[in-house]
């Protein structure tokens, strides 16, 4: 077979792509379906999703070498998450995979190769037989951690939102919901033992629409949360298409709505705890947990339920808690003689190292249990376990330090890939923030600093694109900021592409010509390549715009 690297519409771009002289796969409704041991998952979705857009059963095949069915395989010559796809007339298609995640994105591949009706939830065109052309499809992640974090604490995203995004998810080979769970405006996890943390602290009185520029309010109250079951649900969801979901549950900053639930959290003898509410304004609120034994307790409490809701094992990376860890005003901690007394009693030197020792504590608290630490890149400041992993958000040096500091790192710069910036400059961009980060600056955005060795780039898990909902009120407005920038950044982690100066983003829009198709048939509101329909405008929200180029470091 002649092989052909440009001919396919596929993303993210996989590795190889050969087509064969002549033929095709035809699937209908006798088209069988043989699934080897171990690759349940991939079976399953195939008869749920693709069965259900095309209306084709894909009974069980009586036995592996059927002509003209589908079959699933694993293929111990083959790395983790790597497929192998071949369509050839007669003997059908055959998708064999490392494991069973590598099934799973072969799987999802197909369903690119079969058009867009294969991206809708029923039959357009019932009973129409399906062809995909001879062809053999070879490809492996370049990175093991491609994420995608989902601030649901701004603005709430009910359950089946968060289904949906696992589901548009899978269908980009992206394998981590991050999912932001509590901050100052909102407390969103059912937690048994301390009801008032969603009885109090899951909804706000109002919002305000736009920046804390904005003079605009929304005057109603915004509210939600998951309870326990929705959690497992959404676990065991993503853990059928290989995602991994790995909760954030903030310390000892962005924690307004749990003191407001729990004044006792609070610095008590400094600040009038009990007549704080959930915070109704964007920023950074200065009330922080107090550095008590009653919020180590307290919190401790909360991680238990944590860990029996977000089992370790459910998928690769579920072993993480990130704990925040980021952006903890110290003034209040100052003005405490309670907080003085903690940090003159441990021996501490300042403010930013009885953050330090608070971080610690469940850095060790969780590793007792076989779990892992993970947090922003401000917890690298008064050191880690060695088993703590980094999110690098404030540019690449956090990450870069964690690095050479032997700390596994998860590369998410605000200045690239915050799908909450602005993806134009012009005045119809909907409230517009951060530096312009069009879908070319995603598509060559690179994740591994150039600066990091060989050895310390091995500690770069991967990468991960952070979607902060402030200034999104709906389900409409982070489909466009996310989209198209989520399929460009799903190549940048899947794929092997050249240096980012040398990518061929022409080539990356002509896929993608393609690839519009299917967020239309999965109704995904995106933003157009020619910019904002007229009701994705805010015309008069005031927004935080970054002029200039973003900076590297």
């Amino acid at each position: 077979m002649p092989r052909d690297e440009l001919a396919h519409d596929l993303i993210p771009a996989p590795r190889a792509v050969e087509h064969g002289e002549r033929g095709a796969v035809v699937l209908d409704a006798d088209t069988a379906l043989w699934a080897a041991p171990g690759t349940g998952t991939s079976a399953r979705w195939i008869r749920a999703t693709l069965g259900a857009a095309l209306g084709l059963p894909f009974p069980p095949a009586a036995a592996q070498d059927a002509p003209g069915s589908v079959r699933l395989l694993l293929d111990g010559s083959l790395g983790s998450e790597a497929y192998r796809l071949t369509v050839a007339a007669g003997p059908g298609i055959e998708i064999r995979g490392g494991d069973a995640a590598g099934v799973f994105r072969g799987a999802q591949t197909l369903r690119q190769l079969l058009g867009p009706d294969a991206f809708r939830r029923a039959p357009v065109r019932p009973r129409a037989p399906r062809s995909v052309p001879a062809q053999r499809v070879e490809d492996a992640p370049r990175l093991r951690w491609r994420g995608l974090l989902l601030d649901v604490a701004r603005h709430f995203t009910p359950k089946d939102g968060v289904l949906r995004h696992l589901d548009l998810m899978a269908a980009h080979k992206l394998n981590v919901l991050h999912l932001h769970l509590t901050d100052d405006q909102g407390w969103r996890l059912e937690i048994k033992r301390y009801p008032r943390l969603t009885e109090v602290g899951s909804w706000r009185a109002r919002t305000r629409f736009g920046h804390r520029a904005s003079p605009l309010w929304e005057e109603k109250p915004h509210g939600g949360h998951y309870t326990q079951d929705d959690i497992r649900e959404i676990v065991a969801y993503a853990a059928e298409r290989h995602i991994a979901v790995v909760p954030e549950i903030d310390v000892p900053g962005h924690s307004q709505a749990a003191i407001a639930a729990y004044p006792e959290l609070g610095n008590t003898d400094v600040v009038d705890t009990g007549a704080l509410t959930v915070w109704d304004d964007w920023g950074i609120s200065p009330h922080v947990l107090a550095p008590t034994d009653h919020t180590l307790r307290f919190y401790e409490g909360v991680f238990e339920e944590v860990l029996g809701l977000f089992p370790a094992d459910a998928a690769e990376f579920s072993e993480f808690v990130h704990i925040g860890g980021d952006e903890c005003p110290k003034e209040q901690w100052r003005r405490s003689p309670a907080a003085q007394t903690r940090k003159a009693e441990l021996g501490l030197a300042d403010e930013d190292a009885l953050q330090a020792w608070f971080i610690g504590h469940f850095d060790r608290w969780l590793a007792a249990r076989g779990r892992r630490l993970i947090g922003w890149d401000e917890i690298l400041e008064g050191g880690l376990a060695a088993g703590a992993a980094v999110s690098s958000w404030r540019g690449y040096a956090g990450g870069i330090a964690a690095a050479r500091a032997g700390h596994d790192v998860v590369m998410c710069p605000h200045q690239h890939v915050y799908l909450d910036h602005r993806q134009a400059p012009g005045p119809d961009e909907p409230v517009p923030i951060g530096h312009v980060r069009t879908l070319e600056d995603v598509y060559r955005f690179e994740p591994v600093p150039p600066e990091l060795d060989r050895e310390q780039a091995r500690r770069v898990l991967g990468t991960q694109a952070n979607v902060w909902t402030e200034v999104m009120e709906d389900a409409g407005r982070v489909d466009y900021q996310v989209f198209p920038r989520l399929a460009a950044f799903a190549e940048v982690a899947w794929s092997a592409l050249p240096a980012s100066g040398e990518r061929d983003f022409a080539g990356f829009e002509r896929r993608m010509a393609a690839h519009y198709r299917r967020l239309d048939a999965l109704g995904v509101a995106y933003r157009p390549p020619t910019g904002p329909r007229p009701w994705q405008r805010r015309p008069g929200v005031l927004g935080r715009p970054a002029e200039g180029p973003p900076p590297h470091g």
